[in-house]
C-alpha cells in the first residue's frame, strides 16, 4: 500500500509503476462503473392486449402447444387461448424485482377469466386418465380436449365402432391407424396415443374449431369448404366439444 505521510518514497518511485498503478485504478472504476449500472437498470416487461379490450403488464410470453402462457410479473404463470390476445407491445416502465406487482386476487381473477372453465357435463373414466394424461403431456395437447373428443366420439367405449369404420375410444379411422402405427385400435393405450398425436398435427395446421371439424369429416373437407363443413353432424360435433372445454 501506498502510505502518502512518506514523500520521499514516493519521489523515488518509477514512472512506469506509477503509470501501471493508475491504469488498474481506471480499469477498477470502469467495472465498478458497469456493474452499478447494470444492476441498477430496472426491469422491464410487455404488454399485453386482449381482444375484449383489457391490457396487462407481464414479464414475458411463449407458446407451449396450443396454448400461450403469460409469466406474471407477481411470479406464476397463465395459459390461455392465443386467439384471446390482439398483439404485444414493448412495456417500457421500470419496475422492481422481485417485489409483487399484481395482487393474488387480482391474479386468480385474471386467470379465471382467462382460462377456460370445463363443462360440469365434462366426464372422465379413472381406467383411462394415467393413459389421457401422459399422453397429452408427452404431445402438448390439454387432457380436458382429449376427454371431450373420447366423450364425444365414443363416451369411452373402448370396442366401440362406427358404420364408417372408426374403432376404440378416439374413433380412428383404418387410415389414421395405420399413419400412426397402431396394430390394435381397440387397444386403449394405442388408440388414446394415436388420436392425440393426430390432434396434434390438427391442431399445428389449424384453429381449434377448424381442427375439430378436420378430425371428424377429414381435414381435405375442412379446406374444400374453407371452414367447418355445413353437414349438421360435423358442427354439432364442433359446437358440443367446444361446450365441454368451456370454449361455446
Amino acid at each position: 500500500m501506498e502510505h502518502t505521510g512518506h514523500e520521499g518514497h514516493q519521489g523515488n518511485r518509477p514512472k512506469t509503476s506509477a503509470r501501471r498503478d493508475s491504469t488498474v485504478l481506471s480499469f477498477v472504476s470502469l467495472v465498478s462503473f458497469v456493474v452499478i449500472a447494470f444492476y441498477s437498470v430496472p426491469a422491464h416487461a410487455e404488454l399485453v392486449f386482449f381482444a375484449d379490450g383489457r391490457n396487462m403488464s407481464v414479464k414475458a410470453h411463449r407458446i407451449e402447444g396450443t396454448s400461450l402462457v403469460l409469466s406474471l410479473r407477481s411470479g406464476g404463470e397463465i395459459r390461455c387461448d392465443p386467439a384471446l390476445v390482439s398483439r404485444f407491445e414493448p412495456d417500457e416502465v421500470p419496475y422492481p424485482e422481485p417485489e409483487s406487482i399484481v395482487a393474488e386476487e387480482q391474479v386468480d381473477t385474471l386467470r379465471a377469466a382467462l382460462e377456460p372453465q370445463p363443462s360440469p357435463e365434462l366426464q372422465s373414466d379413472p381406467r383411462y386418465d394415467l393413459m389421457i394424461e401422459s399422453a397429452s403431456a408427452r404431445h402438448g395437447v390439454p387432457a380436458t380436449l382429449v376427454r371431450a373428443v373420447i366423450q364425444v366420439e365414443s363416451n369411452y367405449e373402448s370396442r366401440a365402432r362406427s358404420s364408417k369404420g372408426a374403432k376404440g375410444l378416439m374413433q380412428l379411422m383404418p387410415a389414421t391407424a395405420r399413419q400412426f402405427g397402431v396394430s390394435n385400435p381397440y387397444d386403449p393405450a394405442s388408440n388414446i396415443e394415436a388420436g392425440i398425436k393426430y390432434l396434434k398435427v390438427l391442431l399445428s395446421r389449424l384453429p381449434l374449431d377448424l381442427a375439430l371439424a378436420a378430425y371428424n369429416a377429414g381435414e381435405a373437407t375442412v379446406q374444400r369448404f374453407r371452414g367447418v363443413p355445413p353437414y349438421p353432424e360435423t358442427r354439432s360435433y364442433v359446437d358440443r366439444i367446444l361446450k365441454l372445454v368451456g370454449r361455446s
